[in-house]
């Protein structure tokens, strides 16, 4: 399926899906626009002006209009509003509650901080909204920031003909979206801050401008501030705990500039749900049980760390390949010990390492599983 449409695959009439934001152009008589309907770019700007839309939210709309369909680069479709719907994201679980939480501040624009265990698909999600919402999704890892300039630019020393030194400041990707989005106020961003209390605090105050009411950032290469454009929006993922050696603290000032939000490993009966649809070539049965140990290890209570969704995936990748598939039951313990075992601490084989207690709950699970009956293939 072609990811934009062609004008003339839209028909007057036709019902569709959009998600419309406040128009930029002030001095149109339309107050909302889309650029995706039914999740593909629409070939020209789609315009609404009925007060039940609400900006962020997905909804359905009847085109009432093409203008100028000859024109790839001048026209409009024109569409009427039908019915509000709820807030959904393709091949993601959400809590139910974390939905709505989720609904709310994308409409208010606010911040967003995800703050959950590793592997629980706080990035996923993220993309997830972006490729919903029709918005340009801009990843950085501030993971890689050392200097607080470092989440605008990168210094590159080169030599010129002559062999002297030359400076060169290398834009981020952070900042070219900032820059884009204020000149296409048509586009929206999701700037995703992921990692973003792996960078020391000192870094990360150079954001505190960008993510208050100032909405403004100083621009290094440049010497002056640069304002923040209302189709940016960021959404920042933690990894809050003892467990998590490599993280430095976010305080009251930088919390309270985020609206927080609380995930965790999504129900095992969910994850049932969503792996055989990644991974069609295994049988509901090696999926479950694959899913029934992942989560007996994630509340063991003896574990310092969760068992990411990552883990469950990883083991399902080996199972499915040619080399495994043909005898995974005999296989999946091995698999385990790499794919979960080997995320904690120690070897498997050691009984008084976070691994060796995990490869015990892994054996116990197989034993009960096994007197249970019945081939998991």
């Amino acid at each position: 399926m072609p990811a934009k449409w062609k004008t003339e695959d839209i028909k007057i009439g036709a019902t569709m899906e959009a998600t419309f934001w406040a128009n930029p152009v002030k001095e149109s008589s339309f107050r909302y626009r889309a650029t995706h309907l039914d999740g593909k770019r629409a070939p020209k700007v789609v315009l609404c002006d009925d007060p039940r839309v609400r900006p962020g939210v997905p909804c359905m709309v009847k085109v009432k209009d093409i203008r100028k369909p000859q024109r790839d680069d001048r026209g409009a479709i024109e569409v009427e509003f039908v019915q509000a719907l709820e807030f959904k994201l393709e091949g993601v679980y959400l809590d139910p509650i974390v939905s709505k939480k989720l609904q709310v501040l994308l409409e208010s624009g606010l911040n967003i901080l995800l703050d959950g265990p590793q592997g629980c698909g706080k990035t996923v999600l993220a993309q997830s909204i972006a490729e919903s919402l029709g918005m340009e999704f801009v990843l950085f890892n501030c993971g890689a920031v050392v200097e607080a300039t470092d989440f605008l630019a990168t210094i590159q020393v080169r030599a010129s003909e002559t062999g002297q030194p030359i400076t060169d400041f290398i834009k981020t990707e952070f900042l070219i979206a900032l820059e884009e989005a204020a000149e296409h106020p048509g586009r929206r961003h999701l700037v995703f801050l992921d990692e973003f209390n792996r960078c020391q605090e000192s870094a990360r105050n150079v954001l505190m401008p960008a993510l208050d009411a100032t909405r403004r950032l100083y621009h290094p290469i440049e010497n002056r501030f640069i304002p923040i454009t209302d189709n940016v929006q960021f959404i920042a993922a933690v990894n809050r705990g003892s467990e998590f050696s490599g993280t430095f603290g976010i305080d009251a000032a930088q919390l309270d500039r985020f609206a927080p939000v609380q995930m965790d490993y999504l129900p095992p009966d969910d994850e049932v749900k969503l792996l055989p649809a990644r991974h069609p070539e295994l049988s509901k049965n090696m999926v479950k049980l694959i899913v029934d140990i992942g989560d007996r290890l994630r509340h063991t209570p003896e574990r310092g760390t969760g068992l990411s969704v990552r883990a469950t995936e990883e083991a399902c990748i080996y199972l499915k390949h040619p080399l495994m598939e043909s005898n995974q039951t005999q296989l999946l313990p091995e698999v385990l010990k790499s794919s979960f075992c080997g995320r904690f601490t120690g070897r498997w084989d050691d009984v008084s390492s976070d691994a060796g207690a995990a490869w015990s709950v892994i054996q116990k699970v197989l034993r009960e599983k096994k007197r249970g009956g019945g081939s998991e293939q």
